[in-house]
């Protein structure tokens, strides 16, 4: 067994399989031929590649030796399902990895995520069996069956289209992950071409190969242009479940992780959204949040408690401060948020032509009465309240439960902000 530690991937449950082929690949297809030729039963196999079509299988934990998931029979019963491969040994990866990086072509396919013939032929010249053969493949269900189940056959299937995506995730089996093995390529890869070869007579190095830095330079002209950018997701992908059989490291919360990868995704499709926009040139550069702004953001989109209580403790808040600092950011983000923790006195001009706006949307002497106080004008006698912030637009203010509270969306007018918390009166 290797001795190194690769990492444990998970895979989010796979879609129904519907109408289509569980392996495109011929590396695919060769690892359901050794659960094929593996399993005795070969109505066992049928049941199996059922399931998988209906969508019976949960999230694939693959690690070195074995891949693991939770699989439901037709009746709701569900069963951890198990399926070991033998790790190859340290000496064998060191065997494939040498002969892997004497071939720019083996790095090349493994770099676009393919397993070509060639690279699986060079690697078993070099005694280093990547794909499973005949008995490879070892069962082991929670059902207690002795050979292939529906259940782990089933689990086959669904890593077989794992499989067709990334090869990858059968050298993870193999012991080694992905990184590991792209850096260690890379060094080997480095090391042999610094070696003697590339040394000239009498020790004098040979002249490199390449192209000067002002002739690069004036060639820019002569390049094609770049591809256009590939569209934008429809939506934000699904992070994978953290749910698997390893548990968390103390102090780690799986939920709370999960919760911020799919608030990653989001943002980035927002990011790029805004990047490929015909006037992004032209937009303001979004605001730097602070961690206590940013904590509101998250608390925003959180629906979880335990989440919400350790974003208020985070922040420094109490739980009923973090919900009021919601609503104001969900009126107006960070501008809004602004505008309910700070108090600071507006300019003469500023508040005068407030004055005239609000003295014009009422017919004479009925405008209403405020008490003015910093940049917050309470309307007398109403729970009304207009708080004018930095950027020159009044935010409307309620008065609920003792307490002022975001009412709505600002607006450069106050009467026309006035108007969200008194028309409803």
């Amino acid at each position: 067994m290797s001795g190194t530690d690769a990492p444990e991937r998970t895979f989010a449950a796979l879609a129904p399989a519907q109408g289509r082929a569980f392996a495109g690949t011929w590396w695919g297809v060769a690892w359901l031929k050794a659960l094929e030729d593996t399993a005795l039963d070969g109505q066992q196999l049928k049941k199996g590649r059922r399931y998988a079509r209906q969508g019976a299988v949960g999230a694939v934990s693959v690690l070195p030796g074995r891949i693991t998931a939770v699989v439901r029979d037709p009746d709701s019963s569900r069963y951890r399902s198990d399926v070991l491969l033998q790790q190859l040994s340290d000496q064998e990866w060191d065997r494939f990895l040498g002969m892997a990086a004497e071939s720019a072509g083996h790095i090349a396919a493994l770099l676009d995520r393919e397993m070509p013939p060639h690279l699986v032929e060079d690697a078993a010249a070099a005694g280093v069996d990547l794909l499973p053969g005949l008995g490879d493949l070892e069962p082991e269900c929670s059902c207690d069956a002795w050979d292939h189940c529906p259940h782990t056959a089933a689990l086959c299937y669904q890593v077989a289209r794992l499989l067709d995506e990334d090869p990858f995730v059968l050298l993870l089996m193999r012991g080694r992950g992905e990184r590991e093995l792209l850096d260690e390529l890379q060094r080997r890869s480095a090391g042999q071409a610094a070696g003697p070869e590339s040394a000239g007579v009498c020790g004098e190095d040979r002249e490199q190969g390449g192209v000067r830095a002002d002739e690069a330079f004036a060639a820019v002209d002569t390049l094609p242009p770049l591809p256009s950018p590939p569209p934008v997701p429809d939506a934000p992908g699904q992070p994978p479940s953290l749910d698997t059989e390893t548990g968390p490291a103390p102090g780690l919360d799986p939920g709370a992780l999960e919760f911020l990868a799919a608030d990653a995704a989001r943002r980035a499709v927002l990011l790029l959204t805004e990047a490929l926009a015909p006037d992004h040139e032209h937009r303001p550069p979004a605001v730097e949040l602070t961690p206590q702004q940013d904590a509101v953001r998250l608390a925003a989109a959180a629906t979880d408690a335990r989440l919400t209580d350790r974003l208020a403790a985070g922040s420094g808040r109490e739980r009923s401060e973090l919900a009021l600092a919601v609503r104001a950011w969900r009126c107006g983000g960070a501008a809004a948020l602004s505008v309910l923790e700070e108090r600071w006195t507006p300019g003469a001009e500023a508040l005068t032509r407030a004055r005239v706006q609000l003295d014009q949307a009422w017919e004479q002497g009925a405008c209403p009465r405020f008490d003015l106080a910093d940049n917050r004008w309470t309307v007398v006698g109403a729970g009304a309240q207009l708080r004018y912030g930095q950027d020159g637009r009044w935010w409307p203010y309620r008065e609920e439960s003792g307490r002022w509270t975001p009412a709505g969306p600002a607006d450069p007018d106050p009467a026309a902000a006035l108007a969200a918390v008194t028309d409803d009166e």
